[in-house]
């Protein structure tokens, strides 16, 4: 079953993790739009954990360096074992000496709508597809790498280049979490951060953008809202 390696690694009575049901494809398999979510988690190392809603499961990639909007950079994605579905909703701590064990933080959700036959381009390891999430947009690219480089089962994710993408411009450094809340991860926990609005950030990638980091919505300097798309760095002077 596409669950039993996922089950087979984990306690599910010390665990907090959902065991999961397993379930037929929800959709057929040309649905236009389906599930995403990225998962930022801290565990042995930190890496964000990408995600995929397909027939029943969600396939799943550990991406060290979290995704880049730069088209040029081309980030190490490694397939790991099938998720349920029921993961995607998932946040908490799981505890020491559990498998995977550290704290797990919703960094993004929404759809996802795959170019073409999704079955057939997973199969060839050449997925292409649009992401309509709360930080992540436009055209991205999974491709099975053949590189030896790397043990296991390697894959590379990428931007397009369109109009979501932002040259030098990593964004793995951006722990706004989904639900608004600022939060930085510290080992075994979450801790939220109070907004500051007497400090003015400007974000890597855009000279013209400025924002009052407590605000609820940052633009570029075409206006475009850049609010959860940016890395900030040191305030302003």
């Amino acid at each position: 079953m596409a669950l039993d390696e996922y089950r087979r690694k984990r306690d599910f009575t010390k665990s907090p993790e959902p065991k999961g049901k397993d379930q037929k494809a929800r959709r057929p398999a040309k649905a236009p739009a389906r599930f995403f979510c990225v998962q930022k988690h801290l565990a042995s190392h930190l890496h964000y954990d990408f995600r995929l809603e397909h027939e029943g499961v969600l396939l799943s990639w550990a991406v060290p360096k979290g995704p880049s909007l730069d088209p040029a950079v081309k980030r190490l994605a490694m397939h790991v074992e099938d998720h349920p579905i029921e993961y995607g909703d998932f946040e908490g701590v799981i505890p020491a000496k559990q498998y995977g064990a550290g704290t797990v933080m919703l960094w993004d959700r929404g759809t996802w709508i795959p170019k073409g036959d999704p079955r057939e381009a997973y199969q060839k390891g050449r997925l292409k597809f649009d992401l309509e999430g709360e930080k992540l947009h436009g055209g991205w690219n999974l491709v099975r790498s053949r590189s030896g480089k790397y043990s296991g089962d390697s894959w590379l994710l990428f931007k397009e280049a369109d109009d979501f993408a932002v040259l030098r411009c990593p964004i793995a450094a951006n722990d706004v979490n989904r639900v608004g809340g600022r939060v930085r991860m510290i080992e075994g926990g979450v801790k939220r951060l109070e907004p500051r609005r007497d400090v003015r950030y400007q974000a890597r990638g855009n000279r013209g953008t400025r924002c009052d980091r407590g605000a609820d919505l940052v633009r570029s300097a075409g206006r475009r809202d850049v609010t959860s798309a940016r890395r900030w760095q040191a305030p302003l002077r």
